[in-house]
């Protein structure tokens, strides 16, 4: 039964899995003993017999692999939009009718959609492939060859660690599993990875005491994914591979995620053109049929304005935007789109939520001042900080320096340091929760300094201080902290000249020197960002596990104004039910002390209140963030199973990168607005003429191969719209396709364009009338496609340009577009080309007349942009 125990590695002290709310009155904490006797292990550690057994047991120590996807499911996986369905339904209904060029030109547009979109997607997963270096390649272990033999130490492959092995940790080490500490010396480790906390965390091998905590915070217990910052250790293995809680979490992100901004806003346009379609043949067929006497003879003419309703090239459109933006990324910017939709996400984002250490500010502390007793600026406080910081790293064989311990030395003069020889030092360590220089200063014969400096109270409990004075001090360090700064106490002792060793028992009777104070390095631009995405109207939240103070002073030095009601602490976030948290959220801007929970939470109840989401996060504390926001991103130095879950992947953690990708994305999602506004604009105009006309007329008012011949060109002429630049003013605010907001355009337009038509209509009647060649049908049928093709060039100039199109700028792709356009309009009927659509030369008076309700067309179009515009403006 023991050898199953220490196979499986989780009934020895391995945590519960993230999000657990096991209650800390459920289980003991297990002493070291304990653990041991659960794993059969010893100090010693295992024998080889013993760990190649339970390596068959327990299986290698390696992560589950990233499944990639094959090109094959990709593709059909870009099938299951809902409007690639719809074309694939209708070019059904094409075949069935025998309409096969209506078919044969539908299947290429949703073909070459769909391999557009999942070769886009293949090749940002080729890039991500490189990035998933996951643990350290090996682990110093102990490790005997027979029982009775003594241990020795030996590097092996990370993948050979079994539960129950006994290993070593030195600074700069990478954590290879979840571990149980059995002795730790001056252990500081850095778990932002996992829990977001850019300060290291002290840990000892002491055991738990009660209200034992199951998180990562649990002083005895190191996890696979972070790092020792500085110290040593030893330590048994108590989960392995899939066990550990990195690859918990790594579980829980592989489980499918809602519907993001983009999927509910293409679902919803989606629908709203089914219904158009279901309903325009039976109409067609019953009016004529009603009104006419025709029978299926116009069912070729049904399916062909069904078609015409339908924004064939949008796939195309869509794909071909999303994907030229983000190889346009990855090219300048080094910015990985893992999934082409959440680019267009990134574009409607509006809120924008991230934790602050690294993003608005470093991962690295800067001094912010020095205090004597009084409060005072005193720079002799940050001297013997300095000299403490010093001889501490020289004397104790450190090997880099604590973050506090370098922004102190990088604020003084080399030379003051040089002043004072060092002798002794007791480095940091948990427990007493200080270090502790003993240096000779020269011309003081006799006499050592003793330097102290650590926690404020752990340096002020050490000092000669009246009981009502220390707590006055504890009182201002207190203040410090609430303020958002961190705190170091500063005390000194003179002792007289001995050969014998300092220890922990010296550190009394100190006399209290003054504090240090630091607060978080700013990034460089993070300022400058954060103006640029208020200006764009993004709105920043801070969700951070730091103390709510700290996020504040953040907020405070980068000019967030902040009131005291914009800060909420996750205490509170429990008690307000999903109503309440979603009132909240509008009005705060940081919270603070988050769990993982707590993130995901937010992130939902903001997205529940109608924003698009988006969230910056690098370790594994901010999966469920990652995977409830409508787009995640991460940094390219994230944990890997941050980058896997996440949607974008950053070249770096900085905001200027994300702000290159918002722009990205509000540049395509504007051209795919721009195009759906005018095409089903323009689409909806022709079938309420064609609806009209197929019951004024005793003929069809065009033939099925000219629907599809003006659906071509006008499909073609669309492709401009991919390659097209808009207006900077697309970037003020997000990018967001509203269903209802686009209902309300199209219908609008629609009847506008329909109004020109029937006005086309009364042009074509005074034509023929004073024509008078018999042959009615083939001038109307002309004239019409004349008119028709003119107009949509004039609504993709107008309403893609607006007045912005006299301001000097060149003709892009969207003009020339336009004016080919016309131009076939117009040469397409007298060609030779013409008679085989069944088209037929214009007389003049035709294009006077024309020209005229297309100028009055003109006015209208731009009358109602204006009003569009007026209204957005106002949203």
């Amino acid at each position: 039964m023991a050898e199953t125990t220490a196979a499986s590695g989780q009934d020895a002290e391995s945590p519960s899995p993230a999000g657990s709310s096991r209650p800390a009155s459920d289980l003991a904490p297990p002493t070291v003993l304990e653990v041991l006797r659960r794993l059969d292990t010893g100090p010693r550690g295992l024998t080889e017999a013993q760990a190649g057994e339970r390596q068959l047991r327990s299986g290698p120590n390696v992560l589950p692999a990233h499944r990639e996807e094959s090109w094959p499911r990709a593709l059909l996986r870009s099938l299951r939009d809902p409007f690639t369905a719809v074309l694939l339904c209708l070019g059904l209904v094409s075949a069935a009718v025998a309409s096969w060029g209506t078919a044969s030109v539908i299947l290429l547009l949703v073909t070459v959609s769909c391999v557009l979109r999942a070769s886009g997607e293949h090749r940002a997963d080729r890039s991500m492939a490189g990035l998933r270096d996951l643990v350290a390649g090996t682990a110093t272990v102990l490790r005997r060859a027979d029982e009775g033999l003594p241990p020795e130490v030996r590097e092996i492959p990370v993948d050979e660690l079994v539960p129950g092995d006994v290993i070593r940790l030195g600074p700069g080490d990478l954590v290879p599993a979840d571990v149980r500490l059995l002795r730790a010396q001056a252990l500081t480790v850095h778990q932002a990875g996992l829990t977001g906390e850019s300060v290291p965390v002290a840990k000892d091998a002491a055991d738990a005491a009660d209200g034992y905590d199951y998180g990562f915070d649990q002083p005895q217990l190191c996890f696979q994914g972070s790092s020792v910052a500085a110290g040593s250790a030893t330590a048994v293995v108590v989960a392995t591979g899939a066990r550990t809680r990195f690859a918990a979490a790594q579980g829980r992100a592989d489980t499918a995620r809602e519907a993001s901004s983009f999927d509910r806003s293409m679902h919803g346009i989606s629908w709203i053109l089914i219904r158009f379609m279901l309903l325009t043949p039976p109409l067609v067929l019953m009016a004529n049929a009603a009104l006419r006497d025709r029978g299926l003879e116009t069912l070729p003419f049904a399916v062909a304005v069904a078609v015409g309703l339908t924004p064939e090239m949008l796939p195309v459109i869509v794909t071909t935007c999303l994907a030229r933006a983000a190889s346009l990324l990855a090219r300048t910017h080094g910015v990985i789109v893992k999934r082409l939709p959440a680019l267009h996400d990134l574009g409607a984002v509006d809120v924008l939520c991230l934790d602050k250490t690294g993003t608005l500010t470093q991962d690295r502390p800067v001094l912010d001042r020095a205090l004597g007793p009084d409060g005072r600026d005193d720079p002799e406080v940050l001297r013997w900080a300095a000299v403490n910081a010093w001889w501490t790293l020289q004397l104790a064989d450190l090997p880099t320096p604590d973050a506090l311990d370098e922004a102190v030395l990088d604020a003084v003069d080399e030379h003051d340091l040089m002043a004072c020889d060092g002798l002794a030092a007791l480095p940091f360590d948990p427990v007493r929760r200080l270090a502790t220089a003993v240096v000779r200063t020269p011309g003081r014969l006799g006499t050592h300094t003793l330097v102290a400096k650590g926690a404020a109270e752990a340096v002020l409990e050490r000092c000669a201080l009246e009981d009502e004075r220390r707590a006055e001090l504890l009182a201002l360090a207190a203040r410090f902290a609430d303020d958002g700064v961190r705190v170091l106490a500063v005390a000194t002792a003179e002792r007289p000249a001995r050969t014998r060793d300092c220890t922990p028992a010296d550190e009394r009777g100190l006399s209290f020197r003054g504090f240090v104070t630091f607060n978080d390095a700013l990034a460089a631009t993070a300022a400058e960002v954060l103006r640029a995405l208020t200006d764009r109207g993004v709105t920043v939240k801070i969700l951070t596990g730091d103390h709510p103070g700290t996020a504040a002073r953040a907020c405070r030095d980068l000019g967030i104004p902040l009131a005291a009601d914009e800060i909420l602490t996750a205490d509170r976030v429990d008690g307000l039910t999903d109503v309440e948290l979603r009132a909240l959220t509008r009005r705060t801007t940081v919270f603070a002390r988050c769990t993982p929970d707590h993130k995901a939470r937010v992130t939902r109840a903001l997205r529940a209140s109608g924003h698009t989401v988006g969230y910056l996060g690098d370790g594994v504390n901010d999966l469920p963030a990652l995977r409830t926001a409508d787009v995640g991103i991460a940094p390219r130095e994230a944990v890997a199973v941050a980058r896997e879950s996440a949607d974008v992947v950053l070249a770096q953690k900085d905001l200027t990168a994300i702000g290159h990708s918002i722009a990205a994305g509000r540049y395509a999602g504007g051209n795919i607005a721009a195009y759906l506004r005018i095409t089903l604009s323009s689409n909806l105009g022709n079938v309420i003429a064609m609806l009209a006309a197929g019951l004024l007329l005793p003929f069809l008012p065009m033939l099925p191969a000219q629907v599809l011949a003006q659906n071509l060109c006008f499909d073609v002429a669309q492709l401009a719209f991919a390659y097209d630049r808009p207006h900077p003013s697309v970037l003020r605010r997000p990018i967001l396709l509203r269903p209802r907001d686009l209902l309300r355009f199209i219908a609008g337009l629609g009847v506008l364009n329909a109004v020109a038509d029937l006005a086309t209509f009364g042009v074509l009647a005074l034509a023929l009338h004073g024509l008078g060649t018999g042959d009615d049908e083939g001038v109307f049928h002309s004239g019409w496609f004349t008119e028709n093709l003119i107009t949509q060039a004039l609504v993709m100039l107008l309403l893609r340009f607006g007045r912005r199109s006299a301001e000097g700028h060149k003709p892009g792709p969207v003009a020339w577009a336009a004016v080919v356009l016309s131009v076939i309009g117009v040469l397409l009927p007298p060609s030779p080309l013409g008679p085989l659509l069944g088209l037929t030369a214009l007389p003049i008076e035709y294009y006077l007349l024309l020209t005229a309700v297309l100028v009055l067309y003109a006015v209208g179009l731009l009358a109602a942009r204006s009003r569009y515009e007026r209204r957005g403006r106002a949203d």
